[in-house]
Formats: C-alpha cells, sequence, structure tokens
C-alpha cells in the first residue's frame, strides 16, 4: 500500500510515517516510480509507534526499544534484558516532566490568584467570550 492509505488506515498524517522512515522505524519499499509500497503488517506496527508516542517517548528512544518489544495480542512486552531498565529510566524523565510542569502550573496559578477582581472578572468575560 501507498504511504497515503496507511496514513488513513492508521490516522497517522504521511508527515509522521516519513519521519519515522528518516529515524529508521519504518521501511518502506520503493517502486522503481519512487513511491513507497508499505506492506500490511506495518499497519501494527504504525498503530504500536503511535502508542509509544502517546506514552511521551520520543521517536530516537522508538527506534531503541521497538526491536526489544514482542507482540502478544493488542498489548507489546519487553523481550530483551536491557530494555526494562531503559523504560524505567524514560518513566522517571517523564515523571520528573511533569513535576516540574505542575511546579510551573502553581506559579502561575499564584500569579493569576494575584489579580485584582476588577481585572480577573474582564479577563474571565475575554475568556468566555
Amino acid at each position: 500500500m501507498r504511504i497515503g492509505e496507511l496514513s488513513r488506515r492508521t490516522g497517522v498524517h504521511e508527515r509522521l510515517l516519513r519521519s519515522c522512515e528518516e529515524q529508521g522505524l519504518l521501511a518502506p519499499e520503493r517502486r522503481l516510480s519512487g513511491y513507497r509500497e508499505y506492506r500490511e503488517e506495518v499497519v501494527g506496527a504504525v498503530r504500536h509507534i503511535r502508542g509509544l508516542l502517546a506514552a511521551g517517548l520520543n521517536t530516537s528512544a522508538i527506534a531503541t526499544i521497538l526491536p526489544c518489544l514482542r507482540e502478544t495480542g493488542e498489548r507489546l512486552i519487553p523481550a530483551c534484558p536491557d530494555l526494562l531498565a531503559a523504560l524505567h529510566r524514560e518513566r522517571e524523565r517523564i515523571t520528573r516532566s511533569i513535576t516540574d510542569l505542575e511546579r510551573s502550573r502553581g506559579a502561575l496559578d499564584g500569579v493569576i490568584a494575584a489579580a485584582p477582581p476588577v481585572v480577573a472578572r474582564q479577563a474571565l468575560t475575554a475568556v468566555e467570550g
């Protein structure tokens, strides 16, 4: 199948599919015309990649861990000894990012709460309008 069909079937934009190819996550064959040709099993791989992206992993991390993941039905399981440690490190990185974002949100909440009532009402009207 061509890239447009793969995009439609997986809900992944063609630009991301090309990026995945550049990162080594996908390896389509090339027709003589230069068009990419994807095999049927790539549909499942793209869905897994999309799930890993949604989990907060970047494409470089996915390129590293994807060869060590095995599919059992709808679930991916680690199959290489070092992979679990890498996944724990990635989880800790995400946790630190969440903590930093919560701290930033708290600081922003403090600034918002310090606004005089008249300014707060005007801002609320602007947001609702």
